[in-house]
């Protein structure tokens, strides 16, 4: 007779912490009672994504010590839904992550997928989204070039090593805590320090770095994912990004911030994955069947489905599988929930 096995149900993910080439990690310790700093910034969330080159780095360990990974192989349809099986296969399609900047990020960008398809034989690029959980006041993220470059110019900088060159050259705007912003792949971008987001983005690990000033990481050795700069820089996007392109990419904290379920991401990000904004403080709210990563940034409550009720608090991570089934957040807090795009999403454009 062999093992018997059980649906998954909703559980609370221990911490995910790691270190890392960059400084920060405390606000992660605090908040989900991690090891915090002062070199570990990432918190990889519900995770079936190695890091780079690693075999299982990154990846996210259930309570009962299996990889999640494993488990969702094993059973796609109770993990992911018959709908999504179908659409997806047993690809989860979303990393989610926390990460608490003790220093700037470099300027870097990710491969969209037909570069990631073509030189590194992935089905995923790494488009990625920030929402917001703290700031100081003025913070500002580098997105995208401000004007035009050429290519040539880009490798130049690249290979002077000129940090101050690739800063000045990015089109900048504030962020505010309770803000979000998509990152499509390809555009070059940096984010101040002090500023701790949650996360969303394909499941990949790849950047490529375009500078790398004080930080402990040789990016002449380890920058362009073992393709050489020559080949990766073919990854960069070179266009103008203008102030009303970065508008199109942020949903202000005002249009997030609200009692219910608020989607937190542009419509454009819908073929990537979706993060919604959990508010019970005026009734609760329900949620369609689904694997979801939920963050609880706030309060206290219960969430309770088909399997049970669970009670959270702020800086708890639950988990929640298909078969757990429509769920109800309850109580007073604020979460979000990050999920893969939805089984009848628009095709992802690249």
């Amino acid at each position: 007779m062999g093992p018997v096995t059980t649906s998954p149900s909703p559980v609370l993910l221990p911490v995910n912490q790691f270190d890392h080439f960059y400084r920060g990690g405390d606000r992660i310790g605090a908040l989900r009672s991690g090891p915090g700093g002062p070199q570990r910034p990432e918190e990889w969330i519900g995770s079936t994504t190695t890091r780079f080159g690693q075999e299982v780095q990154g990846l996210s360990v259930l309570p009962d010590g299996r990889y999640l990974r494993d488990e969702v192989i094993a059973d796609p349809v109770a993990w992911l839904g018959p709908e999504h099986v179908e659409r997806y296969g047993d690809s989860v399609e979303v990393l989610v992550k926390f990460l608490d900047l003790g220093q700037r990020l470099p300027v870097h960008l990710h491969p969209n997928r037909e570069f990631a398809r073509t030189h590194l034989g992935l089905a995923h690029g790494k488009t990625e989204a920030w929402y917001v959980v703290d700031a100081p006041p003025g913070a500002r993220v580098g997105v995208g070039f401000a004007e035009r470059m050429a290519l040539s110019e880009v490798a130049s900088m690249v290979a002077a090593h000129d940090s101050a060159g690739l800063l000045g050259a990015l089109r900048t705007r504030e962020v505010r805590p309770g803000d979000a912003m998509l990152v499509p792949a390809g555009l070059p971008h940096t984010v101040q320090e002090g500023v701790f987001v949650l996360e969303l983005q394909e499941p990949t690990d790849l950047s490529i770095l375009l500078e790398w000033q004080d930080f402990a990481v040789d990016g002449d050795r380890d920058g362009h994912l073992d393709l050489g700069f020559d080949v990766a820089l073919q990854a960069v996007d070179t266009t103008a990004v203008t102030d009303a392109d970065l508008d199109r990419l942020v949903v202000r904290r005002e249009d997030i911030d609200r009692a219910g379920l608020t989607s937190a991401l542009p419509a454009e990000a819908d073929a990537y994955f979706r993060a919604q904004h959990l508010d019970t403080s005026d009734s609760p709210v329900g949620v369609d069947a689904g694997f979801a990563v939920v963050a609880v940034l706030d309060g206290a409550g219960t969430i309770t489905s088909a399997q049970g009720t669970l009670p959270v608090a702020k800086g708890d991570v639950l988990l929640l599988p298909y078969a757990a089934g429509d769920w109800i957040a309850d109580g007073s807090l604020v979460a979000v929930a990050c999920r893969p795009p939805a089984p009848d999403a628009p095709v992802a454009p690249r």
